[in-house]
């Protein structure tokens, strides 16, 4: 694991003299803002941070955190980071990435990263646009969106990156507002604790050229009852009075009311993250109204660092050789003289 820092941090030392450029009112500030409050919580030494980026707005995001860092090629990332983990168990190792980058060009290293489940954290923003290039649409856009490469409307049906990440076997993912920092920085230091790959999707808003695509949900006038907030092992409980729940029925989650029809809190669904089966994750990750919000899920399970290790020592134990000279020697020999 990586080396605990002997200093006490602030928000300060994680903070780089480079200038932010993201545009005004850009949800990237707070989730910067919030990764610089977190980090200190973390514990780690910064000298074992480092962030990996590809290429878009949020791939700035190694620039202004003062850790290492690495902004690399578009949608490649995941492969990067896995490179530097890989070398360093020891290191904390952090992507940012947005819905272009990781799900469209780098679409393949972004689900074999979640299925191999190396152990390290994955912010996705979502502001469903390219930013960067200026607004095309991008992977997570919605059917009839119009935008600079689809000005009669996106006829191509959008990703969902809960979806995409559980069928790719992701252990643990996470989904939050771009405006909710108390709740962000909480993720991220249960992602940090999480050992293995985890993926944290924000719904950024892009001010520029997707304005308000998560005002619906986000804004602070409908939010109670837009949004359910999963916490492990409390009952599924939202509104503006915490007087409406979920609860199944059949093959479906349901809203229903407390005190209507005889419901009660405990009629209401547990979360449970740490479930293996992910037919209730999909349930949650698929609802529109209210959508789930927080840890949805956060199954322990074998990091393919760990499943290396015990191949590589199982190897070593029935293995003959000891050092390479017992191999270059071994079998049949012969001199050039």
């Amino acid at each position: 694991m990586e080396t605990i820092a002997e200093k006490k941090y602030t928000s300060k030392d994680f903070t780089s003299d480079q200038e932010v450029r993201w545009c005004p009112g850009c949800d990237d500030y707070v989730i910067l803002r919030t990764m610089q409050k977190a980090l200190p919580e973390m514990g780690v030494a910064r000298e074992n941070v480092v962030f990996v980026s590809g290429i878009g707005c949020s791939s700035r995001f190694p620039y202004y955190i003062n850790t290492y860092g690495i902004h690399s090629i578009h949608g490649r990332a995941p492969g990067i980071a896995s490179g530097v983990k890989l070398a360093n168990p020891n290191l904390s190792v952090w992507i940012a990435t947005g819905d272009g980058d990781a799900m469209a060009i780098g679409g393949n290293h972004f689900i074999h990263v979640l299925r191999r489940n190396i152990d390290l954290n994955i912010i996705l923003f979502n502001n469903e646009i390219y930013g960067l290039t200026k607004g095309q649409f991008s992977p997570t856009s919605l059917i009839g969106q119009k935008t600079k490469s689809s000005p009669y409307g996106n006829t191509q049906p959008p990703f969902s990156p809960g979806e995409l990440a559980l069928g790719a076997q992701a252990r643990f993912f996470a989904r939050v507002g771009g405006g909710s920092p108390k709740e962000m920085g909480q993720i991220f230091l249960e992602a940090h604790q999480f050992k293995g790959t985890s993926l944290i999707e924000v719904l950024q808003n892009c001010v520029i050229f997707n304005d308000g695509c998560y005002n619906h949900i986000t804004d602070k006038e409908v939010k109670d009852d837009k949004q359910i907030y999963l916490e492990h092992g409390k009952p599924m409980i939202f509104g503006k009075n915490r007087d409406k729940g979920l609860v199944l029925n059949g093959l479906k989650l349901e809203v229903v009311t407390i005190g209507e029809n005889g419901i009660t809190q405990e009629d209401l669904l547990v979360h449970n993250a740490k479930e293996q089966d992910t037919t209730l994750h999909n349930m949650l990750v698929r609802l529109k109204s209210p959508l789930a919000i927080g840890v949805i899920r956060s199954f322990d399970d074998v990091t393919l660092e760990e499943r290396e290790d015990a191949l590589t020592a199982q190897v070593k134990a029935n293995s003959p050789f000891t050092k390479t000279d017992d191999l270059f020697f071994s079998g049949e020999t012969y001199e050039v003289k």
